[in-house]
């Protein structure tokens, strides 16, 4: 991926337009056909694999007619960017000169990502000769792919490029393609930009009467710092480096001001912004720098409802299936509540104050919106924020944001001299209050919180992963943590509950307990394993002293990493881990995903316990005593926007190897 272009191939490297297979570029399907032929055949493929988030290489070897012994004497090899070249080298280790026929049938529909995805392609389209290629035609788009050198023969009607290769003694040849899309200049169909879409989501679109270029220096650089991880556990090196790795090709940016940049959700359902899950991994990718989180923030502050209104200040989101108990969830509600934790927790890493500055009013809206939302005359139950419509039901991770949105915005406020503060803190303590009560069931076993309360006040008392936000308490001043909705026997217990055996697959938290009514190890919200509510609960749960049972997380995320080559799917299958068993991905997983990428670069860097105040300038280390994965060394992490290393020792020491001049280090 290289969003907003993607590959997808087969093993093989043969692209034969079975299922998702192709070229994509701004939500279109630019090839769906690329196979080869060379020397009469299919070459021979004996390995194929990603290299990189936006690469991949096809090794192969091709047989000739009256070739003796078993020894190839053509080798293939094909690699293959997301941003649509293909590079063929054909290398010769024969003793004469060889002549090599090779062919390359293409083809396309032209169909929209969303469409592939549900398994409705288009009609493959016929191709016209086109310069040094071939090209293809829909309403208002054109796709075009140029060949170097120039092919021989080429043949509209089958969609060929024919070549007669001449390999010296020992030499190779090669073959390159550059796939591109052309919108036709006010053609039908050649929409504003923006009107690609995938799964639902837009992705942002070349204008009309361009060629969507295919140069890598049109790609944005990552934004945060290249951190790096030493670890005596290697494999968590690699899942740093690889979740990063994808996190660059998922990068994309605001169409608006390309400036800004952001992650989309994933591949194939969320190839566009996602505002919960883009302020999601910003927030998770805060030790690495604040430039992602200062983009994020800013193109969604550009959607955020500003006409008077219920609405008023609200994010726009969609609907999300919450699973078999309770109605569907709206994510717009909780990149509401999340946009001022973002903006709060990146000062305190160092967001420069002007960016600071030039985003609270967008952050005020948001606040503003949630004591409107919690107004009883307005359809709130007793100060609770519903989700999604004004009557609930009344969510427990909901709260939770609301609860922690509360707190870190009125540390805001009161640093920009807000008279609100102090009301929000009074609203934060009253809902802390009541929930322990109102959302606590008492049973023979200890308790636990319901999730959520229905309209009429009735509790629904299934466990299920989204506990792991009640224990997500958010960054304040100093370095310290924002009170929990859970007083401290609470918190001791709901420990007990994730470090059993009916939530922690052995892999990962279940998303649903395996003793609860509809459960479901392939249920997306009623069963699945879900990365990102695994690393939150394992950093709760570390921040509050249960160092164990967020190391036994830790460990089983980093052996799914393990099986899955360190790109983590959005959520793989809760069944029971066994000796010889290896977690399974669901189906409808994006891969890679956004949460899942940024997850995995969390649960690693909370052993550290890593707490800045930027703003106060000081930084504290609290890393776990029991140091699950041993000794690890973290180097160009930021804090104040400057480089940041540390060190943590088989006994859970750490220290400080590098930081910005004026930095206070505590303990």
């Amino acid at each position: 991926m290289a969003l907003p272009a993607l590959a997808v191939s087969p093993g093989s490297g043969q692209l034969t337009g079975h299922g998702l297979e192709g070229f994509y570029r701004d939500g279109r399907r630019v090839l769906s056909h690329c196979e080869l032929r060379a020397a009469g055949g299919e070459p021979l493929v004996v390995q194929g694999r990603p290299i990189g988030a936006d690469r991949a290489r096809f090794i192969g070897t091709v047989r000739r007619t009256g070739e003796r012994g078993p020894d190839p004497e053509i080798r293939m090899e094909r690699l293959r960017y997301a941003d649509g070249i293909e590079r063929l080298t054909f290398h010769s280790s024969a003793a004469r000169p060889v002549r090599l026929p090779v062919e390359i049938r293409l083809g396309t529909d032209l169909a929209e990502l969303g469409a592939v995805a549900v398994g409705l392609p288009g009609p493959e389209l016929r191709a016209a000769v086109h310069g040094s290629g071939l090209r293809w035609s829909a309403p208002g788009v054109h796709a075009v792919v140029t060949a170097t050198p120039t092919p021989e023969d080429a043949l509209a009607s089958a969609g060929l490029l024919r070549w007669e290769l001449s390999l010296p003694p020992g030499g190779s040849r090669t073959i390159e393609l550059h796939a591109g899309l052309e919108h036709a200049r006010g053609g039908p169909g050649a929409g504003p930009p923006g009107n690609g879409r995938a799964g639902g989501v837009r992705i942002p679109g070349p204008r009309r009467g361009t060629l969507a270029p295919h140069q890598r220096g049109d790609r944005p650089p990552p934004p945060w710092a290249a951190a790096r991880l030493k670890c005596d556990d290697h494999r968590a090196d690699a899942l740093m480096a690889g979740s990063l790795d994808d996190l660059h090709g998922l990068t994309m940016r605001d169409s608006i001001a390309p400036t800004d940049v952001y992650v989309a959700g994933g591949f194939p359902w969320r190839c566009g912004l996602a505002p919960a899950e883009a302020l999601w991994a910003a927030r998770m990718l805060l030790p690495l720098g604040t430039r992602l989180a200062a983009g994020t923030l800013r193109a969604l502050a550009r959607s955020q409802h500003a006409a008077p209104g219920a609405d008023f200040g609200r994010i726009p989101g969609a609907l999300r299936d919450a699973g078999p108990h309770a109605p569907p969830s709206c994510t717009g509600i909780e990149a509401t509540l999340l946009f001022p934790t973002v903006l709060a927790e990146a000062r305190r890493w160092g967001l420069p104050e002007r960016e600071t500055e030039r985003l609270m009013p967008a952050a005020e809206r948001c606040l503003r919106w949630l004591r409107i939302a919690t107004d009883p005359p307005r359809g709130g139950r007793g100060g609770y924020v519903p989700d999604p419509a004004p009557g609930g039901p009344y969510r427990r991770e909901t709260q939770a944001h609301a609860h922690r949105a509360a707190l870190l915005g009125a540390d805001l406020l009161e640093a920009y001299g807000s008279s609100d503060a102090a009301a929000l803190r009074e609203w934060a303590a009253d809902l802390r209050s009541r929930f322990r009560t109102d959302f606590w069931l008492e049973d023979r076993m200890g308790g636990r919180p319901a999730a959520l309360l229905t309209s009429d006040g009735r509790p629904v008392p299934h466990l299920s992963s989204t506990t792991a936000h009640l224990l997500d308490t958010g960054l304040l001043g100093g370095g310290t943590l924002a009170p929990g909705l859970l007083d401290a026997a609470q918190t001791d217990q709901m420990a007990r509950l994730l470090g059993g055996p009916a939530m922690d697959s052995g892999w990962g938290l279940r998303g649903l307990g395996a003793k609860e009514s509809a459960y479901n190890p392939f249920g997306h919200r009623s069963g699945a394993v879900r990365v990102h509510e695994t690393a939150i609960a394992a950093a709760g749960l570390a921040a509050a002293g249960h160092e164990r049972v967020a190391g036994a997380l830790t460990k089983g995320v980093l052996d799914a990493a393990d099986s899955f080559g360190h790109r983590l799917p959005e959520m793989y299958a809760g069944e029971q881990r066994t000796a010889d068993g290896a977690p399974v991905p669901h189906p409808a997983a994006c891969r890679p995903a956004a949460v899942a990428a940024a997850g995995a670069v969390q649960i690693l860097i909370t052993l550290a316990g890593l707490r800045p105040d930027v703003p106060a300038g000081t930084v504290s280390l609290r890393p776990l005593s029991t140091a699950p994965l041993g000794a690890m060394e973290l180097t160009d992490l930021r804090v104040a926007e400057q480089p940041f290393a540390l060190r943590i020792s088989r006994l859970g020491m750490g220290m400080v190897e590098e930081a910005a001049e004026g930095l206070q280090l505590g303990t």
